[in-house]
């Protein structure tokens, strides 16, 4: 049975979606703020954690910064707050996927199934990907350019190593975000931006004229290389 920590201070929205997890076969544990949740997760181990972004003590970003910093644990996190640069933070900071409140226990257990689904993916045959000086070895998850190691975050590495399985094809955000993480995702499409600005200034000259990951007007991105 999967564990799933979940860390927020809401009791109402806890208890909603403690109930549900449930329902999936999971097991769940509470905390309700960021040192419990800590806390819990050194002594659990679980299989995926659900973190709130506002929470009192030790805020989400920490708790999101330092259980990273320590295992490899999927965090999915929840935010109230609609700005880009939140978002952008959080997955700065190592989360997997966010969920914005309010959101529907559907689209939830929707993004907690992928997670876990990807976590526990068999792990793929030796096999290098090159493109120039881009090098990608998918059994040993690295990847370098020039010879240097690339220090790529785990969504950043899936998305380039599936850009250089299809090179030179256009690909849209949805077929991007269905692809690479996993399930078809129903809100905001500007995850794939985010990814592709961070990749972009680890493998292009010049960011800001990329050569590489190119930008098709009304369609999305293809790699040429």
């Amino acid at each position: 049975m999967k564990k799933i920590l979940v860390v927020d201070d809401e009791p109402t929205l806890v208890a909603t979606v403690k109930y549900n997890l449930e329902r999936e076969g999971y097991h769940v544990v509470i905390a309700a703020d960021g040192e419990s949740g800590l806390s819990l997760a050194r002594a659990e181990c679980p299989d995926l954690v659900v973190l709130d972004l506002m929470l009192p003590g030790l805020d989400g970003f920490e708790v999101c910064r330092i259980l990273r910093r320590e295992m490899a644990v999927p965090i999915l996190m929840l935010t109230a707050k609609t700005e880009e640069v939140d978002k952008v933070v959080g997955l700065e900071l190592g989360a997997d996927d966010y969920v914005t409140k309010p959101f529907s226990m559907r689209e939830l257990l929707a993004r907690v199934r992928a997670l876990l689904r990807r976590a526990e993916a068999p792990a793929v045959e030796a096999k290098v990907l090159t493109a120039g000086d881009l090098q990608v070895d998918l059994r040993r998850r690295e990847a370098s350019r020039q010879g240097q190691a690339l220090l790529l975050k785990p969504k950043e590495f899936d998305l380039l190593a599936f850009f250089l399985r299809n090179r030179a094809r256009a690909f849209t955000r949805d077929q991007l975000l269905d692809q690479v993480w996993g399930y078809d995702f129903a809100g905001d499409t500007r995850t794939v931006d985010v990814h592709v600005r961070w990749l972009r200034q680890k493998i292009e000259d010049n960011p800001a004229k990329p050569t590489r990951l190119l930008t098709v007007r009304g369609v999305g991105y293809r790699f040429e290389g």
